[in-house]
């Protein structure tokens, strides 16, 4: 897990996000749960960015402990866990919302995804409102 000692001490807003959710893998993770309704460890493995189990365990525990997720056991399989958005995760949505749309503005690669783009230009209330819902 993160070592607690190098958080930013400076008090800045940023700083406090970065330190929360501004790994590489952090916010994939959220992404995971509200947008594609992934909760389990093996489909978290499964994501196109290939993220490496020591990693997935890491991010997992942080977002644990920052009280952006929190595990419960699967009520399908008592042997396996469950990963939800808590308050504090759903709380992300406009954030997460503003860089699917900033990304739209921007990357221009024709492998870009475009999909959610155009359901949150049709109804961007909406959208926002079903990612805050979980």
């Amino acid at each position: 897990m993160r070592n607690e000692s190098k958080r930013r001490q400076s008090g800045c807003p940023i700083a406090f996000g970065l330190d929360t959710f501004g790994d590489r893998w952090s916010l994939l993770i959220v992404r995971e749960i509200m947008l594609r309704g992934n909760k389990t460890y093996s489909e978290f493995l499964a994501a196109e960015e290939g993220i490496s189990t020591n990693i997935l365990i890491d991010r997992l525990k942080h977002l644990e402990t920052e009280g952006i997720v929190e595990k419960n056991r699967d009520p399908d399989n008592r042997r396996s866990f469950v990963y939800s958005l808590t308050q504090k995760g759903r709380d992300l949505a406009p954030i997460i919302l503003e860089i699917i749309l900033w990304s739209g503005a921007h990357d221009h690669r024709p492998s870009a995804l475009r999909d959610v783009l155009k359901k949150i230009e049709n109804d961007r209330e909406g959208f926002e409102a079903g990612l805050r819902a979980g």
